[in-house]
């Protein structure tokens, strides 16, 4: 009976030790990421399809974060890969000569101004996600606010404490929010139209948050009126039944790119090149296109319910490495001008 227990148990231990060898010969990634948390479980599951021997590792923040960590982190990097991180970032990233370039096996089918220009590049997008604002029109009607159709619209009195949209200095979404003002509106170091807007619209600014998904969450429980936040957000909302209506500014759109690098520092190219080779590739373009109106591949994204037919059209003309270059000069200057009004941690 005894021996039958410890044969047995000696079974046991032997496949757990299997087992364990199995496991341990799984390559870990560790990619840094800014993707919505509810979009990340489906790609993971995709890319494990075709290569169930590679295990990610995920770290997620807001984009500025993200970024921040990355550059900090230069002289003893960790990441093994940047994915879902805007492209403005990965430029920046790339003029610290942080990535290693790499031409993906379906690099040919993105199109030319959604990846960057060097050869091999890199970066190359995945996704473009850009600017909505989200209107809670039950408590519009209760408040007696009309629906804004332009940027300009939201520095009228009507809508003083009312708004709210994210902090460029952590958000991708604030960042382009504040490039496309400046790109619309003039820069002039400080001294541009652009600025003017943004001292107008800071008037009615109730808060500014760390997340670009958030503003729109807060319009959408009624907390406030107005969420300047991001399409995929505002549509997940609206399909799951908030009173939310999704405005595109008449002026322009702000974007960017979620974008994907090898970061330098990897010392598992080949499982990050396998990653890479999926992540541009129709059947992640495919996912991505649930949740995006514009994929990297033309012609792979299905419409979205709330999103207008001639919205590419719509964004404004955006300069990677104006947005790269001079990031640190902009968010000092709106740090200075607007920061008061950042929620606390």
């Amino acid at each position: 009976m005894h021996l039958s227990k410890l044969s047995k148990t000696l079974v046991l231990t032997g496949l757990l030790a299997l087992a364990g060898a199995a496991s341990a010969q799984k390559t870990q990634l560790l990619v840094y990421t800014a993707l919505e948390t509810d979009q990340i479980k489906a790609y993971q599951e995709g890319f494990n399809k075709v290569n169930p021997d590679i295990e990610i590792k995920w770290v997620r923040d807001s984009t500025g974060v993200i970024t921040a960590k990355l550059l900090a982190e230069k002289a003893n990097p960790q990441a093994d890969v940047v994915m879902g991180v805007a492209a403005s970032s990965l430029a920046l990233l790339d003029k610290q000569g942080m990535l290693i370039p790499y031409a993906p096996l379906n690099l040919d089918a993105i199109m030319s101004q959604y990846r960057d220009k060097k050869s091999p590049p890199a970066w190359f997008g995945m996704d473009v996600w850009g600017a909505t604002v989200c209107f809670n029109t039950v408590e519009a009607k209760k408040k007696n606010i009309p629906a804004p159709e332009t940027w300009q619209d939201l520095t009228k009195p009507v809508y003083k404490g009312q708004i709210v949209m994210p902090n460029p200095a952590s958000s991708g979404t604030g960042y382009f929010d504040v490039v496309a003002w400046l790109t619309l509106f003039g820069d002039k170091d400080g001294k541009g139209g652009g600025w003017k807007y943004m001292d107008g619209l800071h008037e009615n600014i109730a808060q500014y948050t760390h997340s670009g998904s958030k503003p729109c969450n807060m319009a959408a429980s009624g907390e406030f009126v107005v969420g300047i936040s991001f399409e995929y957000r505002a549509n997940a909302n609206k399909a799951k039944g908030a009173p939310i209506d999704l405005i595109f500014p008449k002026e322009g759109l702000g974007w960017d790119l979620e974008a994907f690098a090898i970061h330098k520092g990897t010392k598992k190219l080949d499982a990050a090149k396998k990653l890479a080779d999926w992540a541009s590739s129709k059947d992640a373009m495919v996912l991505y296109g649930k949740n995006f109106a514009i994929t990297a591949q033309p012609g792979v994204a299905a419409p979205l319910a709330n999103v207008p037919k001639d919205y590419e059209a719509r964004l404004v003309k955006l300069d990677f490495n104006y947005a790269a270059e001079q990031r640190e000069r902009i968010l000092a200057e709106w740090t200075k001008r607007y920061n008061g009004k950042t929620e606390k941690r």
